[in-house]
């Protein structure tokens, strides 16, 4: 596959981009992902290969927010790591368990539940801003939402930001900078025990992932430059476009 100069151009610039797009929103599974299946690569591995490229670019946004961390109300920041990781376990897990027509089927329409959260993301975290954040919820309450989002991104990673910072608004989490801490955090736990176990099970694709996770590394440093350049309106309709020209593809395939 990468003996193909088409296809290497290809990945190397979905990752730059996605890694860009992480950096700045989000969003960039719905580049990485069908610029796999494009190039002959089978869903499921696709997916999983996806996944190992993107990790740097969580890892760094961790660390970037290292002050900032605080776990929301309801948990503890020991729970939410065994949390992230019993969950991404669990998906990557249910991930490998499911063959590559099933996940064909099931593709179109994660990528549209990813495309329509990301759309409505911003308008949903202002009205729980609005009203002063989610009322704090029970430890069982919080466990749970925690676990079922931590078994989505370990499944599949698109949409993921969105849901977490939606949860952490929902549990009563109230400051913005702890809330993007933590979701990196998390968004890193879970797909390093996600990368483990697709590793396990084989299902990555190791010289393409080496090449894109560098590729998806610098896409993410030039993104974060960049961003102060972009209107984030444009940014995130530009994202929203695309993630629903790949949803439309992948219906069509």
């Amino acid at each position: 596959m990468l003996n193909d100069p088409f296809h290497l151009i290809l990945l190397l610039a979905a990752a730059f981009v996605a890694g860009a797009l992480n950096a700045v929103a989000g969003g960039g599974s719905f580049l990485t992902l069908p610029a796999l299946v494009f190039v002959g690569m089978p869903p499921v591995v696709a997916n999983a290969t996806g996944t190992v490229a993107l990790l740097p670019g969580y890892v760094s946004g961790a660390l970037g927010f290292r002050e900032d961390l605080e776990a929301p109300p309801g948990l503890t920041l020991r729970a939410l790591t065994v949390l992230s990781l019993v969950g991404g376990a669990i998906g990557a897990a249910l991930l490998l368990v499911t063959d590559d027509k099933t996940f064909s089927k099931i593709v179109p329409w994660l990528l549209l539940l990813a495309t329509v959260l990301f759309a409505v993301g911003p308008s949903l975290l202002r009205r729980l801003k609005g009203s002063g954040g989610g009322t704090q919820a029970s430890a069982g309450k919080s466990a749970a939402g925690m676990l079922a989002v931590s078994i989505y991104g370990g499944y599949f990673n698109g949409g993921l930001g969105i849901l977490l910072l939606a949860l952490f608004g929902l549990l009563g989490q109230t400051k913005l900078n702890a809330m993007n801490g933590m979701k990196n955090v998390v968004s890193a736990l879970l797909t390093a025990i996600a990368v483990a176990i697709y590793a396990w099970g084989g299902v990555v694709a190791w010289p393409q992932a080496l090449v894109m996770m560098v590729a998806a590394t610098a896409g993410g440093y030039f993104g974060a430059r960049l961003a102060r350049r972009i209107p984030a309106p444009l940014m995130r309709a530009g994202i929203v476009l695309t993630g629903l020209v790949m949803t439309v593809l992948f219906f069509l395939r």
